[in-house]
């Protein structure tokens, strides 16, 4: 029997580097399976840089909401809203630059919207039926972050120490931090057990109003 659903409930996931925004993303993927939920990573739709050598790249503001390519974005999260099938970008990080695979996201009743900004610009907000603000400890985001860059994106701590004093915090404090007052809940101690599964509740609670036969 097929089932047949209604426009799709996006989810927005927004929060510092490090603050357990892919936590809840992966939470509620794993709660209801890649049939029920498609994720849409903001980190992918960073704009592309090929016009630029790699030196260039690298001193880039990666933490300004001008980083981003906010059409794309806009244009795919419509896509999925209308039951279309996207092809996301795929940023490399070693590189300060998208990589010439994209990664194919089909549309699904439950749409994640993850990322620092995704609670910044008002037209992607109208799209979105629950705002979610992951708020945690910026001792605790940053140790998370400078592990993820050593580990994953070969950095070296002096790199990821100078990054944070010049861009992530002031920019988390100018442009991240006030999306609060855009969120309809904000987990107060990061992604926690409990408030994550509120989220999923919520979630199950849509998914069985979406459905009709």
């Amino acid at each position: 029997m097929n089932e047949i659903f209604s426009p799709p409930f996006i989810i927005g996931v927004a929060g510092g580097s490090g603050s357990g925004k892919s936590t809840v993303t992966q939470q509620v993927l794993a709660s209801f399976g890649a049939d029920m939920v498609s994720v849409v990573m903001q980190d992918d739709y960073y704009r592309d840089q090929s016009d630029l050598t790699p030196e260039v790249r690298r001193r880039q503001n990666y933490d300004h909401p001008q980083a981003f390519d906010w059409p794309l974005l806009i244009q795919h999260v419509q896509a999925l809203r209308n039951g279309e099938a996207i092809e996301m970008p795929e940023y490399d990080f070693t590189i300060d630059n998208r990589s010439t695979k994209t990664i194919p996201v089909k549309p699904a009743p439950v749409i994640v919207i993850e990322g620092l900004f995704a609670l910044y610009d008002a037209h992607l907000c109208n799209m979105m039926s629950l705002k979610i603000f992951v708020d945690t400890a910026p001792d605790v985001r940053f140790i998370r972050r400078m592990q993820r860059d050593i580990a994953d994106r070969g950095r070296s701590t002096e790199s990821i120490v100078n990054q944070y004093l010049e861009t992530v915090r002031p920019m988390h404090k100018q442009f991240i931090e006030p999306t609060k007052r855009n969120a309809d809940v904000i987990l107060p101690h990061g992604a926690n057990g409990p408030a994550v599964d509120v989220i999923t509740t919520k979630v199950a609670s849509v998914i069985g109003r979406l459905k009709r036969v």
